[in-house]
């Protein structure tokens, strides 16, 4: 739900009220505080009650919320267990605000409390298996009698389009031509994806390969990946995949193209990603699952898509290039 807010006095008398204020902006946007601050009472949102939905609501507001209350929104959306599990003591003390702050947090969303709100974050555990185990149980109770592999691939296929669908419909061209630019101007292009990431980043390698862009793979076994980086520099430029709970590895490494000046192109989950932070232009990617399995076919179209777009980026610059001669 889109949060309109005009004033700093505004904001914060919602929150007073406790509640995030949903308003339409109109012609006149200076408002007396009274008025402002009666218009967030009359307007309190009803919080969602569940995690998607509280997702794209801490999104939406994030950059509205003062300092210390985007603080927390960041911390909840990288660290969704640790809301889960923890206590307003430890919560506070790993997010590094102040107990009330957590409080003053919830109610800003509606909520009448903290515990209310980590209800919503314990029913997110509740509904996904914990482990493979579990999900390979809730996968036996799904099929229901059906062919084991027959009800795998129904179940996949369904969540692989559906992935595809909903970020075709998301998909920013402005990105994508942004992202294309930097890609095909770079010397070199270093690609960064560990654990459930690497799939994206060695077909990358070996796309961009054959379509004869140069490219240098992270994810050595003999562990020099942090040295191999160290070549990165303006010139050249980055593309990194990492999604929830991102290999600390490969937030590492894009810290350190950026500290080189590399420009860096980062597919990821969430605009609280670590990765965005660090990135020139980014892709939020988000795929279904069934049954807690998840495939990459949204992401795969993305790779797909720019290394093409790349390749032929270069090739009319190279065409270009040789009739100016």
């Amino acid at each position: 739900m889109a949060c309109e807010v005009q004033s700093g006095a505004f904001l914060e008398g919602a929150f007073r009220d406790g509640g995030l204020a949903r308003l339409t902006v109109g012609s006149n946007v200076e408002r007396h505080e009274t008025e402002e601050n009666r218009m967030a009472h009359d307007s309190v949102i009803d919080p969602p009650r569940d995690f998607n939905g509280l997702r794209d609501l801490i999104v939406e507001a994030r950059d509205r919320l003062p300092k210390r209350l985007a603080q927390v929104a960041t911390f909840t959306i990288e660290r969704p267990d640790d809301i889960a599990f923890g206590t307003v003591s430890s919560i506070s003390e790993q997010a590094a605000v102040q107990p009330s702050t957590l409080v003053r947090f919830a109610k800003a969303l509606g909520y009448s409390g903290f515990s209310e709100l980590q209800t919503v974050f314990q029913q997110r555990l509740r509904d996904r298996p914990n482990n493979y185990d579990a999900r390979l149980q809730a996968f036996d109770v799904h099929a229901s009698g059906r062919p084991p592999a027959m009800a795998l691939i129904e179940g996949l296929s369904q969540a692989a389009t559906d992935s595809i669908a909903k970020f075709r419909e998301r998909i920013q061209l402005e990105a994508l031509d942004e992202a294309t630019k930097i890609l095909s101007q770079a010397e070199t292009i270093y690609l960064i994806g560990l654990r459930r990431s690497y799939p994206i980043s060695s077909y990358l390698s070996y796309a961009l390969g054959t379509l004869g862009v140069r490219t240098v793979l992270a994810g050595s076994p003999n562990g020099v990946d942090r040295e191999i980086l160290s070549f990165a520099g303006p010139r050249d430029a980055a593309l990194a995949v990492s999604f929830t709970p991102y290999a600390p590895a490969a937030v590492e490494y894009t810290r350190q193209i950026a500290g080189q000046k590399t420009p860096l192109v980062a597919i990821t989950d969430s605009p609280f990603s670590p990765l965005v932070f660090n990135a020139s232009v980014w892709f939020e990617v988000v795929e279904n699952d069934f049954e807690g399995f998840r495939s990459l076919a949204a992401t795969m179209t993305l790779a797909s898509a720019l290394a093409v777009a790349v390749a032929e980026r270069r090739r009319g610059r190279e065409k270009q290039n040789l009739h100016s001669d």
